[in-house]
């Protein structure tokens, strides 16, 4: 059972015999960031105690407010420290520090806040994808796609992971090669490092 959104978690419903939940504290229908509306398969009550990962999904505002929430943190403390894997992709790495799960453990998170993880305890690491131990984290957006192949490839092996990218077609060709804050112009660095600074605070 695995918590996701989008990415990732078409790649864990792509393993045959994975049973893939989208957990909200209600039945409710949830407003992404992006204005993406998501409807949960399950609620935190509702949700077994026992996962094989539980993946937090990232944002921005809504991000912030997760983490603030009692409620949201407890469960993913819950569920996490209890799971095979705890897992997150571009921002929800700060979900999973404010529960707890990243004390002493190597993560990474989008590029605009992963400076933040230390406030946690962790040791942030400036890669896609970092696996420490049972914590797999990602960067920001599409590091999410190379997360999720890590997991399957754990989980199912290499071949079956191979077949998972090959039926998504995932054969990244981008037109520019501007992917990272060390590739991307300094101008551009510096603007979305202005626009974000709030996010970061």
């Amino acid at each position: 059972t695995a918590l996701d959104v989008f990415g990732p978690h078409h790649m864990f419903i792509l393993m045959t015999g994975a049973r893939v939940e989208l957990v909200a504290p209600t039945r409710e229908l949830v407003t992404a960031d992006t204005g993406i509306q998501v409807m949960p398969s399950t609620t935190f009550e509702e949700c077994p105690e026992d996962l094989t990962i539980l993946c937090v999904p990232g944002g921005t505002l809504g991000t912030l407010q997760a983490a603030k929430d009692d409620k949201i943190r407890n469960f993913v403390a819950d569920r996490g420290s209890r799971a095979e894997w705890g897992a997150s992709v571009c921002t929800g790495s700060i979900i999973l520090g404010a529960a707890g799960l990243l004390d002493g453990y190597k993560a990474t998170g989008h590029w605009l806040a992963r400076d933040v993880l230390e406030v946690f305890g962790a040791e942030p690491v400036n890669e896609r994808v970092v696996i420490d131990r049972n914590r797999i984290t990602g960067g920001g957006v599409t590091a999410g796609i190379d997360f999720a192949l890590h997991l399957v490839q754990e989980l199912r092996g290499t071949a079956y992971a191979q077949a998972t990218q090959l039926f998504a077609e995932y054969d990244p060709q981008p037109p520019l090669n501007a992917g990272s804050p060390e590739k991307a112009p300094k101008e551009t660095v510096k603007m979305l490092e202005a626009m974000h600074k709030p996010f970061a605070e």
